[in-house]
């Protein structure tokens, strides 16, 4: 071994020779080693586990293999990883050693996953396999080198649960890794992995023949759900990871494997396991399990279909004591779920055309096969832990045994079975139900007492001397009795707590009574139940104690003894001290609540002050937003007063026009001082807040006056312009009338001229020519006179078109005053719509301010009942009220 190991340092170039070498040591060091780990008694004659001591006696030697698992070249590689495995499987603990205090060795291990080639990466996860067994440093090394992203990488690029025996490896690898070490399991959950896993269940609906290597990795693939929601992790860890495998779907999955036709039995039972830890203790997903129904016609609930396996005698022992576990696991911390179940039981909810959960415990509770006794009452039991509403809910509960008698009460039904003289498995389940029934439950003690033949029939099960197989049902008998003394509330005369213990002390005697008491922890089974919650059994026939009620039963076991022995005086006081401590944490508990009420009501209150505070800033916000819109209003009236200083400029360039085409100066005056009582109407809206719908009505008054008096006055002008046209139309048509006339006059006389001239050719020249001369005369007279009626017609349609340029001039004046009364109008209406969004703002404002100060002086709040931004405001409006008594002296 040391030439070879010499080869190993000096002739590290040669890889060669390095493969030849390290395949020899790997012969010599795991010679046997099959047959050593089939039978460990041979391991210690074993040459391979000696040789491997002497190889690892120098832990150089370890260190040269890491080294070496370095290269790259396949014959070196792959019989280094096979003789590091080698290694790990002889002599686990020390080579785990060696390797972690090596700088980098797990890193270099954690390469192999990387490798291209398959054999050396397969290869490489035996490897880790054997590394990671019960080292916690390592594992967490290993799942830092992120592990659980190579490993989920490659069980995807297998093909999952469908994969081979790498996918295998992958599986186991995991579980070395997450068992049993919380921080590795939390940093699967933070890392999202959960999630990941779902795909691993995600099955067809032909389910029939699978292969022996798929329910081999279903399989693992369940348990590792398993161990990340096992009963013996962390309580927080747990539940956080059970409310991730149903945020994804995970839960969901299971439930449809679950209720699957055509899957095998192993792994249905596997799946029951798996999804009875992902819902126990987890409301949420204890509420979905209730609500998953089996693809039957019609819909039955899940839990129905598994409680029907579970009594059924020809189904297989191990998916009975899944579902029992199953059932358990759902009523665990679930009241609710406890209440479903009872309700079935009770004659107002029993439903006669479907089978109910509650039908199915009754009647695997009085069946004959005793297994299904055992666990019916195991299953009713559970329904009632930590429940007393459930324990007195159950007394209703009423059989009818046959025809024609009357029916009987759960409680005594059991007690009539149980004093038949049945199975030692059906007296044991239902002795075990009665305890945990009566437990804590005066009541329940009280209508068990109530029945004259069942102390007799305890006190003769206790006080008789039977073989082993019966020393447990005598102990149960004991403890029942001693619950009936314990939770005793004195209410029947014949069977008080002290007439109880004084019958136990004559017919049994109080050593015996303590000694068969002990005969219960002291069975084997007992022990075997108390270590995990999840039954687990050879064998039907050990098929003995429940977990929950080995909790019940080691506390109980002490307690009894000592009222047992306590004298009647001790009781006396006891139960002073007793209702004195009631009365004590009645008062505690009474003070507990005002407490947490004062709590509850501090708690409002500091959020009422932390919302009135948060209002009031954002109230200060506002009314400071307010105060810039305020700010920016008066900016934008100081922009309108300039604006209308130059429309005033703009009026008197108007003005003067009016003047010229013949407007009156009062008129244009009397618009002017109209539009200065606007501007000081709209200076007032400004200022005078609390006036602000009183001014605005004034407003619209003179607005209208206004408007009425302009239109009056314009529309009089007009009806004189056209007064006045009608009249010179009128002259002129008497003109052109009269001249027609004398044109027909002068036509006339010409005719007249003419035919005289002819008649009176000869006649008197001299009288001829005077008389046309005349006439002569007469018309250059008329000619004239026409003449100047032409002119004055001229001059009149002169002055008509004048007149009529005039009156359009007035017209387009009339309507630019009109447009800029509009304006105005329009100015005024957006102002009064404005100060109203700004008196009902503050208005808001204010009431908000004056509750906000209400409340903070009832909380005790000093409040200055002065608010500057009011008397800012009132300044304000002062200033407004002496420019305007200013303006109305003027």
């Amino acid at each position: 071994m040391d030439h070879l190991l010499n080869v190993l340092q000096t002739d590290r170039a040669d890889s060669e020779i390095i493969g030849y070498a390290l395949d020899t040591l790997y012969n010599i060091l795991s010679n046997d080693a099959e047959e050593a780990e089939e039978n460990p008694q041979a391991q210690t004659d074993d040459l391979g586990v000696q040789f491997t001591e002497m190889f690892i006696k120098q832990q150089e030697n370890v260190t040269i293999l890491l080294s070496i698992l370095e290269e790259f070249d396949f014959h070196v590689r792959w019989p280094g990883v096979k003789l590091l495995t080698c290694l790990l499987k002889q002599q686990g603990p020390q080579v785990q050693q060696i390797i972690l205090v090596s700088p980098m060795g797990v890193s270099r291990l954690m390469d192999l996953l990387d490798d291209s080639r398959e054999v050396i990466r397969n290869d490489g996860l035996l490897l880790l396999q054997q590394l990671t067994k019960s080292n916690a440093a390592i594992q967490k090394i290993v799942a830092f080198e992120n592990a659980f992203e190579r490993l989920l990488d490659i069980i995807t690029e297998e093909g999952n649960s469908d994969g081979g025996i790498v996918v295998e490896d992958c599986l186991l690898l995991l579980q070395n890794l997450l068992k049993y070490n919380n921080s590795n399991q939390n940093f699967f959950k933070e890392g999202s992995y959960i999630q990941r896993m779902k795909p691993w269940f995600e099955v067809g609906d032909d389910n029939s023949g699978w292969s022996a290597q798929k329910v081999t990795n279903l399989h693992l693939m369940l348990q590792l759900v398993r161990v990340l929601v096992s009963p013996g992790n962390p309580p927080g860890a747990t539940s956080s990871c059970q409310k991730f495998m149903y945020q994804c779907g995970l839960l969901q999955q299971l439930c449809i494997i679950l209720m699957a036709t055509g899957v095998p039995a192993d792994i249905l039972t596997e799946t029951i396991n798996t999804v009875s830890e992902v819902i126990r203790g987890s409301q949420v997903n204890q509420d979905y399990f209730a609500s998953v129904n089996a693809p039957s016609n019609p819909p039955r609930p899940a839990i129905v279909v598994l409680l029907m396996s579970m009594v059924n005698e020809r189904q297989p022992f191990v998916l009975r004591c899944a579902v029992l576990y199953c059932f358990q696991c759902f009523l665990y911390k679930n009241q609710k779920g406890q209440g479903e179940i009872v309700a079935t039981l009770l004659p107002s909810t029993i439903d006669a055309t479907s089978l109910s959960a509650g039908q199915l415990l009754c009647g695997g509770l009085f069946s004959t096969d005793s297994l299904s006794n055992w666990c019916a009452a195991v299953a009713l039991a559970h329904a009632l832990l930590e429940n007393s509403t459930q324990k007195e809910q159950l007394l209703r509960v009423q059989l009818a045994t046959s025809i024609g008698n009357p029916p009987v009460s759960l409680l005594q039904q059991c007690t009539n079975i149980l004093a038949q003289g049945s199975k030692v498995q059906t007296r044991v389940g239902l002795l075990m139900l009665l305890c945990t029934w009566l437990t804590n439950c005066p009541i329940a003690v009280t209508h068990f007492l109530h029945n004259a033949s069942n102390v007799p029939f305890l006190t003769a099960q206790i006080s008789e001397n039977l073989g082993e197989e019966e020393q447990l049902v005598q102990g149960l008998c004991a403890l029942l009795l001693g619950i009936c003394i314990y939770y005793n509330d004195n209410s029947l005369e014949s069977n008080t707590k002290e007439k109880l213990k004084q019958l136990i002390e004559k017919r049994i005697g109080k050593e015996i009574f303590t000694e068969k008491l002990g005969f219960i922890t002291k069975h084997e089974f007992y022990s075997k139940a108390a270590q995990k919650p999840q039954p687990s059994f050879s064998s039907p026939d050990h098929m003995m104690f429940d977990h929950e009620f080995t909790k019940l039963v080691k506390e109980l076991e002490a307690v009894i003894i000592k009222a047992i022995y306590k004298s009647s005086e001790e009781d006396k006081k006891e139960e002073e001290v007793k209702k004195s401590l009631e009365q004590h944490d009645n008062i505690i508990s009474h003070y507990k609540n005002v407490i947490r009420e004062q709590d509850l009501q501090l708690e409002e209150l500091k959020q009422t002050v932390s919302t009135l505070q948060a209002k009031n800033e954002q109230f200060q916000t506002t009314v400071s937003q307010q105060v810039a819109q305020i700010q920016q209003h008066k900016d934008q009236y100081n922009l309108l007063k300039v604006q209308l200083g130059k429309d005033n400029q703009h009026h008197n360039s108007h003005n003067s026009n009016a003047q010229i085409n013949g407007f009156q100066s009062e008129e244009v005056s009397r618009l002017k001082e109209e539009i200065e009582e606007l501007k000081k109407q709209h200076d007032l809206l400004q200022g005078e807040l609390s006036e602000k719908n009183t001014l605005i009505e004034n407003l619209s008054c003179n607005q209208a006056a206004g408007q009425t008096e302009q239109t009056t006055g314009v529309s009089e002008q007009v009806t004189e312009l056209q007064k006045e046209m009608e009249t010179l139309r009128s002259q002129l048509h008497v003109q052109s009338t009269e001249i027609n006339r004398l044109q027909a006059e002068r036509m006339e006389l010409l005719q007249k001229v003419e035919a005289s001239a002819t008649v009176t050719a000869s006649g008197d020249s001299a009288s001829a020519a005077s008389k046309n001369n005349d006439y002569e005369e007469k018309i250059a007279g008329l000619l004239r006179e026409l003449s100047s009626l032409k002119d004055e017609v001229n001059l009149l349609s002169v002055e008509k078109s004048t007149l009529k340029r005039e009156l359009d001039s007035a017209h387009s004046t009339t309507a630019i005053l009109q447009d800029e009364k509009l304006k105005l109008g329009q100015e005024v209406s957006e102002s009064k719509k404005e100060q109203d969004d700004l008196l009902i703002l503050l208005a808001d404002q204010d009431q908000k301010i004056l509750s906000l100060k209400n409340k903070l002086k009832e909380l005790g709040e000093q409040v200055d009942d002065e608010d500057d931004l009011e008397s800012g405001d009132a300044g304000d409006e002062d200033d407004l009220d002496e420019e305007d008594s200013r303006d109305d002296d003027m």
